[in-house]
């Protein structure tokens, strides 16, 4: 019972002391005493991220890496909220300075100077003086008539009287010629428009050039470059230019001022675009040449170079350019001056050559663009989608300052249907040309027309020799056959000897307007006589016209038609494939224009007539032999229109590309032309067949049987007779 006791009081006092030696939080038991717990090496990671960890005396405290702060602004904490990252650019103003850009970093912030400037200590930026150090490293920084200014973060650029950086201050001074705006009396004085931009170009290069104007007149660049379009645009939109010197004097002054306000423009990368024209300009501009590849493109072009070419290997002036100029329209002022073409021609053809692409010109700051040191390639669609054949061909051409088309340097690198790829060793400005190479006619079609038209020559002959001797037919409508066959020999004599012969150029003119001429004569020749069988049917006692007035109508109206014609539109006679009226500009309506009303007039007097010869049988009692020779007239002469007439509706089609068949027609129709008027008027008279009649049997029957013949017969009687008989209705009898 004692032992139990023991045990009991034994039991009270263990407790007892492991109650009065129990540690607090915080703190652990060694050797019998409480030693502080270091919580931030027992327990890694016990301050959240971006914080470290302050072992305290029973406890801990976290603290904030520097460039973080507490959630809740708490500079000590135990776990209770987390540490944020704090942006120092926002938060502090101007940490950098004045100078300097503050960029912020995860728990830190980095300053960086600005151009001009260098880095002194942490945060402080001090001015570079650029125009010391370049002299201490001997470089040129503005060129050798440029004064170097330095500024507080750049540098001036101080140019010389005439020299300029293009307001650029920057960018070395480089001599700046203002000659080029002059105009000296060149198209500016004939082309409305341009003397106003070479004034305007002129002013604002001299401005340039002058020290004192450009500190007092800001440039702009993009206004002036409106300007200058707007301006172009007012010479472009009449319509097509006169002369080749018109347009040279364009060209040269639009690459001129590009060439000037380029170097001004404030963006890299420059487009701009009217109803006449589109323009793409590049511009880089730093201390050292710059390198890579270019390309400009729009709708109807596209240049491929690179900007080693586009500076050039002489003096860098600080910046470097190239532009891709465009003109909508001006193909049509410049498809003609291709005499300069040669070397051209394939299987003994000469070809000839039209415009196939826009106009479009390229420029580049290198001043030696006459001798590239690397091609450029310059890609042009086509005007049309058409394929290269045996029959066409596309060739890459410049425009040369003489006003004429050249291939020299131009080379075509690949052509499909809708475009070409040239390479060129120069610049200028280039277009895709068409050389079409026209098919040969047929042997069978050569020997046809040259049998055909002496055929025809020879029965012209025999018309005009029996017209003129056979007088027992004489009268006015005989004075009109006679002078329509002699117009009509003619003109064939011309067609057969120079229809072909395109050189040289003057004559080639000169048979284009004597065949414009004569066709003419044919065509008016036949309305005087649709005029006299009218007058011939309504006028009868006074049917007769008098020969002045025939002649003057009948010669005197196509000149005067050709004289004007010739006038206004002397190019126009003569193409490079045949010598006749060239189908553009709307000269050949000179000819199809008359013709037309000519036809139109004979349909009226041969309606008139028929109608008036219906009335006439249908009366009680007609003369029905005067009635039957003016009916036999009026059909002869509605055949013969309606031949001729007919021949030239294909001689329309007759100078186009792909016109065999209508050749052969027309060589057909133009072939019956003397047959036809031989057969209608000499071989269906009577009279005239008489008159052969007599005149064979004077060739065939021996002398001595003629000469009892013509004392026994008189046929002069006979003949005065019929003379007498024509003279009283005013022609002959069929």
């Amino acid at each position: 019972m004692g032992s139990g006791k023991e045990l009991l009081i034994l039991g009270v006092l263990v407790m007892v002391k492991e109650c009065l030696t129990e540690c607090s939080l915080g703190f652990n038991t060694a050797k019998g005493q409480c030693v502080d717990w270091n919580e931030c090496e027992e327990t890694p990671g016990i301050c959240l991220g971006n914080a470290d960890c302050v072992n305290t005396n029973g406890s801990f405290l976290c603290h904030c890496h520097q460039g973080y702060a507490h959630s809740k602004g708490l500079v000590n904490f135990a776990q209770d909220g987390q540490c944020q990252e704090v942006n120092e650019c926002i938060g502090f103003t101007n940490i950098c300075g004045p100078a300097a850009q503050c960029t912020n970093l995860m728990g830190s912030y980095k300053c960086t100077c600005n151009l001009g400037y260098s880095k002194s200590g942490f945060s402080n930026c001090t001015d570079i003086n650029e125009c010391y150090e370049a002299q201490m490293k001997q470089e040129d920084l503005c060129g050798s008539e440029g004064t170097c200014i330095n500024r507080n973060g750049s540098y001036w650029c101080s140019c010389s009287k005439g020299y300029t950086n293009y307001g650029n201050n920057s960018t070395k001074c480089s001599s700046l010629k203002c000659d080029s705006f002059n105009g000296n009396g060149g198209p500016a004085s004939s082309l409305g428009g341009l003397a106003d931009i070479l004034f305007m170009m002129r002013n604002s290069c001299l401005a340039l050039s002058n020290p004192s104007a450009v500190s007092e007149v800001k440039t702009d660049g993009e206004a002036l470059l409106e300007k200058l379009f707007t301006a172009a645009e007012s010479i472009l939109s009449p319509g097509k230019l006169n002369s080749s010197e018109d347009v040279s004097g364009l060209l040269s002054t639009m690459e001129n001022a590009i060439m000037l306000i380029g170097p001004q423009l404030k963006d890299k990368h420059t487009r701009m675009e009217t109803t006449e024209t589109e323009v793409e300009i590049a511009v880089q501009r730093g201390k050292t040449r710059p390198t890579g590849l270019i390309q400009l493109t729009n709708e109807v072009a596209t240049l491929d170079t690179d900007w080693t070419t586009a500076a050039g290997m002489g003096p860098y002036p600080g910046f470097a350019l190239a532009a891709l100029l465009s003109y909508k329209k001006l193909e049509k002022s410049v498809n003609r001056s291709f005499e300069g073409l040669k070397g051209h021609e394939k299987d003994g053809v000469t070809p000839s050559f039209q415009i196939s692409s826009k106009v479009v010109s390229v420029m580049v700051s290198n001043p030696n663009t006459q001798q590239l040191n690397r091609n450029v390639t310059i890609t042009l669609r086509h005007l049309q989608d058409t394929e290269e054949s045996d029959e066409l061909s596309y060739i890459c051409a410049y425009w040369k300052e003489n006003g004429t088309w050249s291939t020299d340097g131009c080379y075509q690198q690949e052509s499909n249907a809708t475009q070409t790829v040239c390479t060129c060793e120069h610049l200028s400005s280039f277009a895709v040309l068409m050389a079409l190479y026209p098919m040969k006619h047929s042997f069978g079609l050569q020997v046809m027309t040259k049998i055909g038209l002496t055929i025809s020559l020879l029965c012209l002959v025999l018309c005009i020799l029996t017209f003129k001797f056979c007088r027992s037919i004489k009268g006015t409508r005989t004075t009109i056959h006679l002078h329509l066959c002699i117009c009509l020999f003619v003109a064939d004599l011309f067609f057969l000897a120079g229809i072909s012969q395109t050189k040289p150029v003057g004559g080639c003119s000169f048979v284009a307007a004597m065949l414009h001429y004569l066709f003419l004569a044919v065509f008016t020749w036949m309305l005087l006589e649709g005029v006299q069988l009218y007058r011939m049917v309504v006028l009868v006692f006074n049917a007769t016209m008098r020969p002045l007035y025939l002649y003057l109508t009948g010669y005197g109206t196509p000149l005067v038609i050709v004289v004007i014609s010739a006038i206004i539109r002397p190019s126009g006679y003569g193409t490079d494939q045949h010598c006749w009226l060239s189908l553009k500009d709307g000269l050949i309506w000179s000819f199809f224009g008359p013709v037309c009303f000519i036809i139109i007039l004979n349909v009226f007097f041969f309606l008139v007539t028929v109608w008036k010869l219906a009335q006439k049988f249908a009366t009680l009692n007609p003369d029905l032999t005067q009635l039957h020779k003016i009916r036999a007239f009026t059909v002869t002469a509605i055949a013969q229109m309606c031949i001729l007439g007919l021949m030239w509706v294909f001689g329309a089609f007759l100078f186009q590309e792909d016109n065999t068949v209508v050749a052969y027609i027309f060589t057909i129709l133009n072939s019956l032309q003397g047959a036809l008027v031989f057969f209608m008027h000499c071989l269906l008279s009577k009279q005239v067949r008489e008159e052969y009649a007599h005149f064979l049997s004077c060739i065939c029957t021996p002398q001595k049987k003629r000469y009892s013949d013509f004392t026994s017969t008189n046929p002069s009687s006979s003949q005065s007779q019929a003379f007498r008989s024509g003279q009283h209705t005013g022609e002959s009898q069929i």
